[in-house]
């Protein structure tokens, strides 16, 4: 095993200590030899495989080292001072980065994937090499997945194509990346992955004909041109052609472009070169040329991309690139690991320091997440954001002064000018686009040239935005202004909440307080003062019922498993003894007081369905009386600016008759998920007034339903019991 290694270093590494390397490998075998793999194979096997694919990488022999013993100290017996002792402080840093990694705290799924999540952005900024290893390990144990049970087998392939095979794409380790998709879709659908596969080996025969042919003009026509090239004809990846057939709704036949001809030249020049020449040979399809030579993508990666109409009518592309970006393009990240190890054979000592600073420039978006990612303390909200900035779709524009500016598709001028500086994003009153005045909410295409109108004050963000801007940095920052802005409003909020809370639950919060102790608390909600967690419950990042019934635990000792139980139980007990009150006392008992009057007629709005619980408004109208709605409503808000003299005081009565909502939910489409939603919704007795489903992609179900419910914690907990259930991604209050 040890030569193949050895093998794998002499073709893509240099200035590798083979010694150094062989000791590690002694060194992992002896740590390791009681242990065997899923496989029955040796243990061995297993950190050797990782090694040589860092070692594919040209990786630095500390950094192939480390691969080796990448789970040392996380599964044997020694420790960070034995693997220090025995190789190097960075060695053991870098084994010691990964195995942080491994070490999760087990809370909720979401949690525990936000958690580790965060260990890596921070693994990232310290020292790259540690991710790379991590996605090394990562595609070695997909490779080898078979030997896990199915339910392990999709759990790892999700998680792969959520988080890891994006980030070898931001990475910009294409190598790595396809490979990881295909190996993860092959596990999460194996009917389509197989079915796929079928339909393409049929046609293999013809298609390969086909771009022979090609290749064979395009070699005649650049060598009349004296230009020297490498052309080949590269199948698309399974994952990819799968994604285009879901996204594009088209069967396999109607997608022409299944091969990319590749055309690697030796310099720029050269490669427009080549373009003109392809354009003159084939007709191009308009709108469908990229020039990321120009404007290359974020994670490094450079070439010119056309679609073409060739022999037959069929379209295929053509991607255009140097020797040099092609290393990039299949390693990225790990071809400019250059200042460690030095530049290249031939370089001088004196140039690591601009590589090196021009490597950190690459790593930006890392520390870009890092900063929004500390601004949010729910896992959910942190993934959701997470796998959005690395799945997004870019759109490339421009300032007056001809910087390229790289935003998610669909951006806006807001986005805009958040990218160039928080105080330009809050003092944004317009935007211009090509010269012309633009809506803030106007999308932005790649090659415009964008320019923001600023106020000479900082009134502020309007928080309409958060329903328009794409980019997190915006969102974050938006909601960072407004969390500042109102910091003691929230504070008294929150404390309102919480105090009211604890009160229905039996406590009072400063019981909590003495008996926990509030630097333990704080700890376990993860915030720095009291102030902190009450601003955190008032802008949602904190449920106030989570809060308290965690909380009765850590004095009682109650296990938390039966949380949900005991308040649904409540709840249930709530609702009969209400109705036994109201049926003895056979008088109308109001759900809202109109100025603490109780006999003035209202009426709740279908347009945002409120419920006990929920922030109110009341608007006097012509002839029906007092219409209820929910302060964040939007009509409520458009009827505020119409006539605000119509707004009256209203506050929720002791009423107990039920009232309707409306929730949406979004998850995998599987079978059995509405028969499970139904069941959760029987068992807490809720009344169903309508419902809808649709699925879209052919892969996610959103699910409508409107029910009655009691008040809001009734909702709160219905809503938190349908999130565990397999395949949901989201369940929310819908607003209008």
């Amino acid at each position: 095993m040890l030569s193949k290694l050895m093998e794998t270093i002499d073709k893509y590494c240099y200035n590798v200590d083979k010694d150094f390397i062989n000791k590690a490998y002694n060194f992992a075998v002896d740590a390791h030899k009681k242990q065997k793999r899923e496989s029955g194979e040796p243990y061995i096997i297993h950190p050797e495989e990782v090694a040589c694919i860092l070692a594919e990488m040209g990786m630095d022999q500390n950094t192939i080292a480390a691969g080796l013993l990448h789970d040392v100290i996380e599964d044997t017996e020694y420790s960070y001072e034995d693997v220090t002792r025995e190789f190097n402080s960075e060695v053991a840093d870098l084994v010691e980065g990964v195995t942080k990694l491994g070490k999760i705290s087990y809370k909720t799924k979401e949690e525990q994937q936000a958690d580790n999540v965060r260990k890596m952005l921070l693994a990232m900024a310290k020292d790259i090499r540690v991710i790379l290893i991590k996605l090394s390990d990562r595609l070695h144990n997909m490779r080898t997945l078979r030997y896990m049970s199915v339910k392990k087998q999709k759990e790892k392939a999700k998680e792969t194509l959520d988080i890891f095979a994006p980030l070898a794409h931001r990475l910009g380790i294409s190598k790595i990346k396809w490979e990881l998709e295909d190996l993860a879709f092959r596990y999460m659908k194996p009917n389509e992955y197989y079915e796929l596969v079928d339909d393409i080996s049929e046609k293999r025969v013809e298609r390969e004909e086909y771009i022979k042919d090609i290749v064979v003009d395009l070699h005649k026509n650049l060598e009349e041109a004296n230009i020297l090239a490498d052309i080949d004809g590269r199948p698309k990846h399974f994952y990819s052609i799968y994604r285009k057939m879901v996204n594009k709704n088209k069967t396999l036949d109607q997608i022409f472009d299944l091969t990319a001809i590749r055309i690697l030249v030796n310099d720029i020049r050269e490669c427009y070169t080549v373009l003109g020449i392809v354009h003159t040979m084939y007709k191009p399809i308009p709108g469908r040329f990229k020039d990321y030579i120009a404007m290359p993508k974020p994670n490094m990666y450079q070439s010119l991309h056309s679609t073409v109409i060739g022999p037959q009518g069929k379209s295929f592309e053509i991607q255009i690139r140097t020797y040099e970006m092609h290393k990039t393009a299949e390693y990225g990240i790990a071809a400019h690991w250059k200042y460690k190890e030095g530049i290249t054979e031939e370089a001088d000592s004196k140039d690591s320091e601009p590589v090196k600073a021009d490597f950190n420039t690459k790593l930006t978006w890392v520390r870009e997440m890092l900063d929004w990612q500390k601004e949010t303390t729910n896992p959910e909200e942190f993934m959701e954001s997470f796998k959005i900035d690395l799945f997004e779709d870019e759109v490339f524009v421009f300032t007056p002064n001809g910087k390229v500016i790289n935003l998610p598709s669909e951006a806006t001028p807001v986005d805009f000018a958040y990218k160039i500086h928080t105080d330009i994003g809050n003092r944004c009153i317009g935007g211009k686009v090509n010269g012309k005045i633009v809506p803030l909410d106007y999308k932005l295409k790649t090659g415009e040239i964008v320019e923001v109108l600023t106020s000479g004050i900082t009134k502020g963000p309007n928080i309409q935005w958060l329903n328009s801007v794409k980019s997190n940095q915006a969102k974050v920052k938006i909601k960072s202004w407004f969390k500042k802005a109102k910091r003691e409003e929230n504070i008294s909020r929150g404390k309102e909440v919480v105090e009211k809370e604890a009160k229905k639950q039996g406590y009072n919060f400063a019981e909590f307080i003495k008996e926990i102790g509030l630097d333990q608390i704080l700890k376990k909600n993860s915030v720095n003062s009291l102030e902190d967690l009450y601003v955190s419950v008032a802008i949602g990042s904190t449920s106030a019922s989570i809060l308290v019934s965690k909380l009765k635990e850590s004095m009682t000792g109650k296990s938390s498993v039966d949380t949900d139980e005991t308040a649904l139980k409540d709840i249930k007990e709530h609702i009969s003894k209400e109705a036994r009150k109201e049926k003895a006392k056979k008088t109308y008992n109001p759900g809202v007081t109109v100025k603490g009057e109780t006999d003035i007629l209202v009426r709740f709005s279908k347009c945002c369905n409120p419920v006990p619980g929920d922030d109110i408004i009341g608007y006097i109208t012509k002839g029906r009386g007092v219409s209820i709605h929910r302060k964040d409503c939007e009509n409520a808000n458009n009827l505020i600016k119409q006539d605000g003299r119509r707004i009256v005081e209203v506050a929720w009565g002791n009423g107990s008759e039920a009232y309707v909502a409306e929730i949406q939910i979004k998850a995998d489409d599987r079978p059995k998920l509405l028969t499970d939603i139904m069941e959760i919704l029987n068992s807490m007795d809720t009344n169903i007034q309508s419902m809808s489903a649709k699925a879209v992609k052919g892969d996610i179900a959103f699910v409508t339903f409107k029910i009655k419910i009691v008040d809001i914690s009734h909702l709160d907990i219905l809503m938190r019991n349908i999130k565990k259930l397999r395949g949901v991604m989201e369940v929310y209050r819908t607003k209008n």
